[in-house]
C-alpha cells in the first residue's frame, strides 16, 4: 500500500526570515521587515480579527504569515529560503501581502460548486466567503508545517473546472431551442445532462431546460426503431464548441449505461420521466402539467 506523501515544511515567510538571519549584515533589512510585518498584522487584525486583543493580533499575524507565503509560493521561485527572501526584499512585505490576497480574491470569484444563484452575488455573502477562504488557506502558525499553498492549488483546480462547467451550461442556455434562458438560478450539471439526454436524437435542437411533455416525446420517439446513440451523440457534438467537448463526453459516459439505457429499455415512460426529473434535471425543469 502506497501512503500519500506529507509535505512537512514551514511557511515560505519563515524560510525567508531564516535565510535573513543567516546573513552577516542583516540588521537594517530585519528592522524594516519587522516594521512592515507589524503594520500589516495590525491592518489584518482591524479587518478580520480583533486589533484590541492579544489573541486577535496573534491570529492576524498567522494570516499575514500565510498570505505572504502564498504570494511567494505562487511566484514559482526556486525552493530555497534565499530566493524567497530576495523576492520579499525586492517587492516589500506589504506588496507581497497584497499579491497573496489578490490570489485569494481571484479564487473566491470562481464558483465553489457548478451552481449559481442570486444569493451568490449578494455583497454580504461574497465578503463572508472571502473571509472564510482567507482563513482556510492563509492561516499559518510559524512553528508548524504549512500546506496552504497546496490547499490553494487544489481549490483553484476544482473551481476552474467548475467555471468551465458553468460556462458550458451558459452556452447551452443561450442556444436553447425555444430561445435563451435568462433565469438567474443555474444548475450547470443538470443543464448539461439534460442537453446530453436530448442529444441521443442526433442533430437535434439544443435543449437546456426540460419539459415533461418533451421528455415523453423523446422517449417514445427513440423507442420506435433501433437507435444508434453513439452516432447521434457524435453528430450532435458537431453543433457545439469543441472547447466544451470534454465536458459533454464526461456527461455522456455517465449517462450511457444509466439513464440512456433506461430510456431505450422497456421501462414505463412515466417511470423514466420521473427518474430524470428526480435525479438528472435538478432545477433545470419546467413543470408544464401535473
Amino acid at each position: 500500500m502506497q501512503l500519500a506523501s506529507i509535505n512537512q515544511r514551514p511557511p515560505h515567510l519563515v524560510q525567508a526570515l531564516e535565510a535573513l538571519a543567516q546573513r552577516t549584515h542583516h540588521r537594517v533589512e530585519a528592522e524594516e521587515l519587522l516594521q512592515e510585518l507589524s503594520g500589516i498584522t495590525v491592518l489584518v487584525a482591524r479587518k478580520f480579527t480583533n486589533d484590541r486583543t492579544a489573541d486577535g493580533l496573534l491570529e492576524a499575524f498567522y494570516l499575514t504569515t500565510g498570505c505572504i507565503s502564498l504570494a511567494i509560493s505562487q511566484a514559482k521561485l526556486p525552493g530555497t529560503g534565499e530566493s524567497s527572501l530576495s523576492f520579499l526584499l525586492q517587492h516589500g512585505a506589504e506588496r507581497v501581502f497584497q499579491m497573496g490576497f489578490r490570489h485569494i480574491k481571484s479564487l473566491n470569484s470562481l464558483p465553489y460548486v457548478p451552481m449559481l444563484s442570486e444569493f451568490d452575488s449578494d455583497a454580504f455573502v461574497q465578503e463572508r466567503n472571502l473571509k472564510a477562504l482567507f482563513f482556510e488557506i492563509c492561516r499559518a502558525d510559524p512553528s508548524l508545517a504549512w500546506s496552504g499553498d497546496d490547499t490553494f492549488a487544489r481549490a483553484l483546480r476544482d473551481r476552474t473546472q467548475n467555471q468551465k462547467v458553468v460556462e458550458c451550461a451558459q452556452w447551452l442556455r443561450r442556444h436553447h431551442y425555444a430561445g435563451p434562458i435568462r433565469a438567474a438560478e443555474l444548475d450547470a450539471h443538470a443543464v448539461i445532462t439534460v442537453a446530453v439526454i436530448f442529444a441521443i436524437a442526433g442533430i437535434a435542437p439544443i435543449v437546456a431546460r426540460v419539459k415533461q411533455a418533451d421528455l415523453e416525446i423523446l422517449i417514445r420517439g427513440v423507442r420506435e426503431t433501433p437507435w444508434d446513440v453513439e452516432a447521434c451523440w457524435k453528430a450532435w457534438l458537431t453543433q457545439v464548441p469543441s472547447e466544451f467537448h470534454p465536458i459533454f463526453l464526461e456527461h455522456m459516459d455517465k449517462c450511457r449505461d444509466t439513464i440512456v439505457r433506461k430510456i431505450l429499455s422497456g421501462s414505463s415512460v412515466k417511470a423514466v420521466v420521473t427518474e430524470i426529473q428526480n435525479n438528472y434535471a435538478g432545477d433545470e425543469q419546467e413543470i408544464d402539467y401535473p
